[in-house]
């Protein structure tokens, strides 16, 4: 279906393809480079697959989609009759493909605006939507970015995470932060700050930590309309039962996604991660 404006996002969304079917958006993918191997997420790897080479501690590293991928995306759009594209990406601060975007919207056949959310995983996702339904109620492309960007400023992000150390070997965390969340067995809770991982709370077992999420959660969403997404990986079990908890526990709850993290963010957080996205309405 033809819409005046166009959504383009990144495979780091992690929008459930029935919503990007529906909404019509476009998900530039990001690149896992697994040994000498460089495989496209979300077509070439999977989470689990990329959880069982960390487990036996392969190199894994990540890599921004090129500008000419982008330029592909925005022609596609154009040539399916887009007049304006909004390009909605993770967070600058994670990685490059912000600055890739930039750059093909620059020879882009119609107008591109190019929008670093800050954030990453179902909290970029809830942003695409919310430009997608804007722009499908005939909205312009300053309204729907600025819906994305109104999404954004609302949209909270906390996580959970067994160990440190793949956030610190991707240079996501800093040294000394790595340092504290490994010793006496701290099982530190982080969150997105300003586009930036950083930690929330130290607690000490991983099931104290969970708990604690949970209520940080449910304090965040308070009474109003909000989405959840809760994310994971190699652990459905822990995110079943957190979703569970939450629906009993959110009494304003429009929606609740709960999926696993692709390769990309799973290379940078490790096995074991448990994460919760609330986003009001």
């Amino acid at each position: 279906m033809s819409r005046h404006v166009a959504i383009v996002t990144d495979s780091t969304a992690y929008l459930p393809p029935q919503a990007m079917e529906r909404h019509g958006i476009t998900a530039v993918p990001l690149t896992v480079v697994l040994g000498d191997r460089a495989l496209e997420e979300g077509t070439e790897i999977s989470a689990r697959s990329l959880a069982l080479a960390l487990q036996k501690r392969r190199s894994v590293t990540t890599s921004r989609p090129s500008p000419e991928v982008f330029a592909a995306a925005y022609r596609a759009a154009a040539e399916a009759g887009a007049k304006g594209i909004v390009s909605l990406h993770l967070s600058a601060e994670f990685s490059g493909t912000y600055d890739a975007a930039v750059l093909a919207a620059r020879d882009a056949p119609v107008p591109v605006r190019v929008v670093d959310t800050g954030m990453v995983a179902m909290a970029l996702g809830f942003c695409a939507l919310a430009a997608a339904e804007t722009a499908e109620s005939d909205g312009s492309l300053d309204e729907a970015v600025a819906a994305a960007e109104k999404r954004a400023a609302g949209t909270y992000a906390y996580f959970y995470v067994d160990t440190l150390d793949y956030l610190r070997r991707g240079g996501r965390i800093g040294a000394a932060q790595a340092i504290f969340g490994s010793a006496l067995a701290v099982k530190p809770l982080l969150q997105l700050d300003g586009g930036r991982i950083e930690l929330l709370e130290k607690v000490r077992t991983a099931s104290k930590a969970i708990a604690r999420l949970e209520e940080i959660v449910a304090d965040r969403a308070g009474t109003g309309q909000v989405d959840i997404a809760v994310h994971h990986l190699a652990a459905p079990e822990r995110a079943a039962a957190l979703a569970d908890r939450l629906r009993e526990r959110v009494p304003g709850l429009a929606e609740m996604h709960v999926s696993e993290v692709g390769a990309v963010i799973g290379a940078h957080t490790g096995p074991g991660l448990l994460g919760a996205v609330v986003s009001p309405r």
